[in-house]
């Protein structure tokens, strides 16, 4: 069954760090790009980050650029999104996606590409 499983977040306090994991546990399907959207609530699911499962190619939002990270682990088929200097804006449920293979790098930032997703992580920064 395809599925992806996120962990990671939590409660904490604005200046801290959060590290969050997107597992594919068991997956039979190829995987392309992974993506981290989030969303907050009365708002719309907005992107995070994306990258390739080569790990050669790294998008980040303009809100995250610089705080956050993006990886990946081959040897566990893990993707990790380290979350630095979290802000009470960043409070949001957040998801990992991922894509099969059949779209462009550039559009990685819209969740319309992503073939699978995760039942999504809480976030919560207070100030």
């Amino acid at each position: 069954q395809e599925q992806l499983v996120e962990s990671g977040g939590g409660l904490v306090q604005a200046g801290g760090s959060l590290r969050l994991s997107c597992a594919a546990p068991g997956r039979t399907f190829k995987i392309y790009t992974v993506g981290w959207f989030r969303q907050a609530p009365g708002k719309e699911r907005e992107f995070v980050s994306a990258i390739t499962w080569s790990g050669s190619r790294i998008m980040y939002a303009d809100s995250v650029n610089s705080r956050f990270t993006i990886s990946r682990v081959k040897a566990n088929d893990t993707v990790f999104l380290q979350m630095n200097s979290l802000k009470p804006e960043d409070t949001a449920v957040y998801y990992c996606a991922a894509d099969r293979g059949d779209s462009l790098w550039s559009d990685a930032k819209f969740p319309r590409v992503y073939d699978f997703w995760g039942q999504g992580t809480q976030v919560t920064v207070s100030s």
